[in-house]
């Protein structure tokens, strides 16, 4: 803990007192960044989420991949986006939501200060995430692909809001992965309706 709170930058004093943790954060909401600290801690805190989708891209490509899929024969919404689209998106959103993750680590105080339950947070919507595919793309379970995405969204936007108080940059960096998610949700809902005779077909 000593030496994840080495790398930040010190308090300033203000008229002979410091400033609190609050206002540290508000002027100073990133900490410093060496090449070490980038190396060891940030780069893998970005890689580590999109592994499982990397993972699961190359296991279930063949359930997406052609046009006599079955996901290619469902019926889909006129604003489904294009099937290269998910690869660079989901690449930006995983390395987003990792540097928000470390972010609140180090500004949390690890896993045993504040940032434990934020970081219990996000270890359980990165699970739902990874959970989705399989369930949607290899099993073709529409209705419970909906149900864990909604979870999913539920336990992103808790994430969010308890990522705020330790980082709002953090916090910022999970907003637009909550809104793919909003537009992924309600495809997927889109989907369950449309195609009532594809569930776990």
């Amino acid at each position: 803990m000593g030496s994840q709170m080495s790398t930040l930058r010190p308090l300033v004093p203000v008229g002979g007192d410091t400033l609190s943790q609050a206002q540290m954060q508000h002027l100073y909401p990133l900490p410093q960044i060496t090449t070490s600290i980038f190396a060891r801690e940030l780069i893998p805190a970005m890689v580590i989420p999109n592994v499982g989708g990397w993972i699961w891209g190359y296991l279930l490509s063949r359930e997406f991949e052609g046009p006599s899929t079955w996901y290619e024969r469902l019926r889909k919404p006129s604003w489904t986006p294009p099937n290269w689209v998910f690869g660079p998106v989901w690449t930006v959103l995983y390395g987003g939501m990792g540097a928000a993750s470390w972010l609140v680590w180090r500004q949390g105080g690890g896993s045993t200060g504040t940032a434990r339950i934020p970081l219990v947070l996000y270890a359980t919507q990165l699970a739902l995430n990874w959970a989705w595919s399989p369930v949607f793309f290899k099993y073709h379970r529409l209705g419970l692909a909906f149900a864990t995405i909604s979870a999913l969204w539920i336990n992103v936007a808790a994430c969010i809001g308890s990522f705020y108080p330790i980082s709002e940059t953090a916090a910022y960096l999970m907003v637009p992965y909550l809104g793919w998610l909003t537009l992924a949700a309600a495809g997927n809902f889109r989907f369950w309706r449309d195609n009532p005779g594809a569930d776990g077909l």
